[in-house]
């Protein structure tokens, strides 16, 4: 099979194990047939920006000319922070985008990836966000009804919990297996501010994740296609929004949206 067009993060549905799909071109392209086949991504060296749709000589953020990088609010600070949200105050770089996006419920959750992390999404995005950051499992902590209260908890915890995913760890499949998500909810409930606890959720349901990855391996080594125009390897497994290929070469998608590419399976 051959598609062409422009790279974007992996649409994806709950498995197990999770199913993937990328839309180039006309072509949707479920993914998890080609595990196990050779697999080429060539590089045309276009990009076309996500947001815009200009070309661009390189890409920021995901997938972003520098304009859109700099004024969208795809990519406002409170995207990454999200305690620094001004939605509730009629506030934002889009004050009509903010009140759609981040005047809504949003949860606190724990994550398992290499140890536990918390994180902030929108109710709309699980378990998509669970599924993009590689987690092996994932609880809501709590539910808040805008972003911004949602951020404060988070930060409440940061001290005692990471926020952050250790990638190389994650496609290594490198994890606490010791780690019981609910237990940690129980853990974390004492370690939130008062005023917050009234927000802890009462869903104590735990989302097992499982990968289409044939083989682990014990190396990875991440590809980029502003370096290497061209991957020819097979497809041994995808998790997060990363392709496994053999010998431990993987790309991040989503970090090459925009990116004009031929596929060929």
């Amino acid at each position: 099979m051959r598609a062409f067009g422009l790279l974007d993060k992996m649409a994806t549905s709950i498995g197990p194990p999770v199913q993937y799909f990328l839309t180039l071109g006309e072509e949707k392209v479920a993914m998890n047939d080609l595990i196990g086949n050779q697999v080429s991504l060539r590089f045309t060296g276009n990009i076309f920006c996500s947001v815009c749709d200009k070309k661009t000589y390189k890409s920021f953020g995901e997938g972003m000319c520098y304009n859109c990088f700099a004024t969208a609010p795809d990519n406002a600070e409170c995207i990454l922070r999200p305690e620094l949200c001004l939605a509730h105050e009629n506030k934002g770089r889009d004050v009509e985008w903010e009140l759609k996006h981040h005047m809504a419920k949003h949860y606190v959750y724990l994550a398992l990836v290499n140890e536990t992390k918390v994180g902030v999404t929108r109710e709309g995005q699980v378990p998509t966000r669970w599924i993009d950051q590689g987690a092996n499992s994932a609880i809501i902590l709590a539910e808040t009804p805008y972003r911004q209260l949602a951020g404060l908890i988070e930060v409440s915890l940061k001290e005692h919990l990471s926020d952050k995913t250790h990638w190389s760890k994650m496609l290594r499949n490198d994890f606490n297996m010791e780690i019981d998500l609910l237990h940690e909810k129980e853990r974390v409930r004492s370690l939130l501010p008062e005023e917050m606890k009234q927000y802890m959720s009462p869903n104590d349901e735990i989302l097992e994740i499982h990968y289409p990855v044939k083989e682990y391996t014990k190396k990875v080594t991440s590809i980029s296609l502003d370096k290497q125009k061209e991957i020819n390897s097979p497809l041994i497994g995808i998790r997060g929004q990363y392709l496994i290929f053999e010998g431990g070469n993987v790309i991040n998608i989503r970090k090459h949206s925009g990116y004009e590419i031929e596929l060929s399976a």
